[in-house]
């Protein structure tokens, strides 16, 4: 027997990858590489929008929790660090005199459901705008409030608050929150 048929016999007939097929290889990974890097960016975007609807919603949160651990027979509140009311400003908390009436920030009915309208210009007492200092993305906070006061015989035992956030700026329009909820005494 001759040398080289010893080794190919030894070989087995295997001849390896031949160029198209390394080529083809390749390509199968680069294409899948570069698909997983386009979704890079669309889930940091993704993940910035959200983290600025929560931010929303937690400011909303807030709000109302202050809102609803006013006693009912107050009328004004203020914030001396200006977070839940701009620093000397008085915020409103509706008024006894109009009972089941809206007072304040327009609100728009969604089937049962109170909505702030924010296409309607804002309403001074109801309203302010809050940028938070620790977001670097320059987003400000449109934040409005309607209440509906129930009284009898000019006493208030109960008020509804309607509290909206919407945040303007940054990189991208956010939708508007809106929060319901109703304290009786």
């Amino acid at each position: 027997m001759h040398k080289k048929q010893v080794v190919k016999r030894m070989r087995g007939g295997q001849d390896g990858f031949t160029l198209v097929e390394m080529l083809v290889a390749a390509a199968v990974l680069l294409i899948g590489i570069v698909g997983v890097a386009e979704l890079v960016p669309v889930s940091v975007g993704l993940n910035t929008s959200n983290r600025k609807d929560s931010t929303s919603l937690v400011i909303a949160q807030r709000e109302l929790n202050y809102m609803a651990s006013q006693p009912i027979s107050t009328l004004t509140f203020s914030d001396p660090q200006g977070v839940l009311c701009p620093l000397a400003t008085t915020c409103d908390l509706g008024n006894p005199a109009s009972p089941n009436t809206v007072v304040g920030s327009p609100v728009i009915m969604l089937g049962a459901r109170p909505l702030i309208n924010f296409s309607q210009a804002a309403v001074t007492g109801y309203s302010f705008q809050y940028a938070d200092p620790d977001d670097p993305s320059g987003v400000t906070y449109d934040i409005r409030w309607a209440v509906i006061t129930f009284s009898t015989g000019g006493s208030a035992y109960g008020k509804r608050f309607i509290v909206g956030v919407r945040g303007r700026g940054g990189d991208a329009p956010l939708l508007p929150i809106t929060l319901d909820s109703m304290v009786e005494r």
